[in-house]
């Protein structure tokens, strides 16, 4: 199977949300900055609010290209305790990263919301998107995060991932709704014919449109 772009990908990923369609307390939250097109196709098609999560990885002292543990907005931390230990790396030092990754979080949030308010999360039905996923860490932080805010149902819907991230991943939420899930895994783009990279501009044009209250009354 090989998507289009992340519309196509978001418009098959939709059909196959058709339940949630016209239900109240239903949310949309996407990655950035590719989840966010797929994001907007689920948001438009269900008819319910989309916000974002903004999960990031923090990097080892020596090698910020070596993933330590995961970041997101509201500060929870996931941290590869097996790398840490071996690598012998100081809390202190993984405190300051975890600390600037954040401010580089708030900056890109308030770049694509505007003055938005974000949704309330309790008691709903959060769906969880992206347009791929590889290792799945950096979501795990996201769905960690998600999970603190205690929402009714938590949906994991992607176009593509390997097998066995899924796997691990399925225990964290509470439904996953996945296309495709090849065995030959090396990158998500190799899943897409046109996979070029969303621009800050393109985000923020499509969360323009989700800044009014939803059908339920909510932000």
């Amino acid at each position: 199977m090989i998507f289009r772009d992340r519309i196509d990908a978001g418009r098959q990923l939709a059909e196959a949300l058709r339940e949630y369609k016209g239900r109240e307390n239903v949310v949309v939250l996407a990655v950035p900055r590719g989840g966010v097109i797929v994001g907007d196709q689920i948001a438009s098609y269900l008819g319910c609010p989309l916000d974002l999560v903004v999960p990031r990885k923090i990097g080892a002292p020596f090698n910020p290209e070596m993933a330590i543990g995961a970041v997101t907005q509201d500060g929870t931390l996931l941290l590869n305790e097996y790398l840490v230990y071996h690598l012998g790396i100081d809390r202190e030092e993984i405190e300051a990263e975890k600390e600037r990754v954040q401010r580089e979080i708030k900056r890109r949030l308030a770049l694509y919301r505007g003055n938005s308010v974000p949704p309330e999360l309790a008691e709903r039905t959060v769906i969880l998107t992206d347009d791929g996923i590889a290792t799945g860490f950096t979501l795990e932080a996201a769905i960690a995060s998600i999970r603190r805010q205690r929402p009714a149902e938590l949906v994991l819907a992607v176009p593509v991932a390997p097998p066995d991230t899924l796997a691990r991943l399925e225990k964290k939420v509470d439904r996953v709704v996945c296309l495709h899930t090849p065995e030959e895994f090396y990158a998500v783009g190799q899943f897409y014919e046109n996979f070029s990279q969303t621009t800050d501009e393109e985000v923020i044009e499509v969360m323009q449109k989700y800044k009014y209250p939803s059908p339920a009354g909510k932000k």
